[in-house]
């Protein structure tokens, strides 16, 4: 018969060693969350709500973040050194296309802004491709993001592919993104050419217990259309008190909490393969939103956080 002592001394070893796989698997949760960033970083939007005039906000998450992006607007757009900054700060750049390849027609759309693809999308492509050669790669290149909202903006699945196919031929190495709009996911088409998929819905508090966003989760997965491709979450880092506080019910000081809910989401499926918060500088899109560069510092910490925990920066 063991002892008391012998019974205790067992009892420790058996809860350590469980609170230690616990942490383990915690610990491990992520492992398949590669990235985590902000959108509008370097996209020439000026934050109005300070003195300063800048339009690059690389140097304020570099280091919680791996992941940003660049807006490209015209075939002879040189983003070398736009890049290459990036790269210095330990970012890899989102390429914004849509400008590039598509261009506004009409208003003929659900979201009132029908885009076509352009009669000399190969042509506009060539130049900024020649200009761009150079950091056209995996090392500076996290991913090239085609299509803004391509079905809630009228672009048709055949135009989508024709751009995607396009890229995967010529750079398969660096990944293509898309990003729906939610009220369009049942119309989406994804070519099996894209490598990224995700979508865009906002004041939700919790999305692993909203059933709307539940439903538009699932129905984005059943969209996808090879095994390899990966999803990417847009997280809700914006805040717009008609939207978010009436609509939504989240106080501005919950807007952690939005955050750490979107990272379980992420967390619970191993095809999330990056957060994008939406969106970094303020007043964008709407006059006086808080954009997550505005946001109360104890949700500033935990968007540090979280990134630092993906990216392993400063740990």
């Amino acid at each position: 018969m063991k002892s008391t002592v012998s019974y205790i001394l067992i009892f420790y070893i058996l809860f350590a060693c469980k609170k230690d796989d616990e942490t383990s698997r915690s610990e491990n949760a992520n492992t398949h969350i590669e990235y985590f960033g902000f959108t509008i970083v370097d996209t020439y939007w000026d934050d109005p709500t300070d003195l300063e005039i800048k339009t690059n906000y690389a140097d304020e998450i570099h280091d919680f973040s791996n992941i940003a992006d660049i807006l490209v607007v015209n075939p002879n757009d040189n983003i070398v050194g736009r890049t290459q900054n990036f790269s210095e700060l330990e970012l890899k750049a989102i390429i914004h296309l849509n400008e590039l390849f598509f261009e506004l027609i009409d208003n003929n759309s659900p979201s009132e802004s029908n885009f076509d693809l352009r009669l000399d999308f190969q042509e506009r492509w060539n130049e900024f491709k020649s200009i761009n050669q150079s950091i056209l790669n995996t090392d500076y290149i996290g991913a090239l993001y085609i299509g803004e909202e391509p079905t809630w903006n009228g672009i048709t699945f055949a135009e989508l592919n024709a751009v995607a196919e396009l890229l995967q031929t010529e750079f398969p190495g660096i990944p293509t993104m898309v990003i729906e709009a939610y009220p369009s996911l049942n119309e989406l088409q994804i070519p099996p050419s894209v490598d990224w998929v995700g979508f865009d819905r906002y004041f939700i508090k919790n999305p692993n217990y909203s059933d709307e966003f539940q439903q538009d989760w699932n129905l984005q997965k059943s969209k996808l259309s090879n095994p390899n491709q990966k999803i990417m979450v847009i997280l809700d880092s914006h805040y717009i008190d008609w939207a978010h506080g009436d609509f939504g019910n989240i106080e501005l000081t919950q807007m952690d909490e939005v955050a750490n809910n979107y990272y379980d989401l992420a967390k619970r499926d191993e095809r999330v393969i990056g957060i994008l918060g939406y969106f970094w500088p303020n007043a964008f899109d709407v006059p006086g939103s808080i954009g997550a560069r505005g946001m109360p510092q104890e949700v500033k910490t935990e968007y540090e956080r979280i990134g630092r925990e993906i990216t392993g920066k400063n740990n």
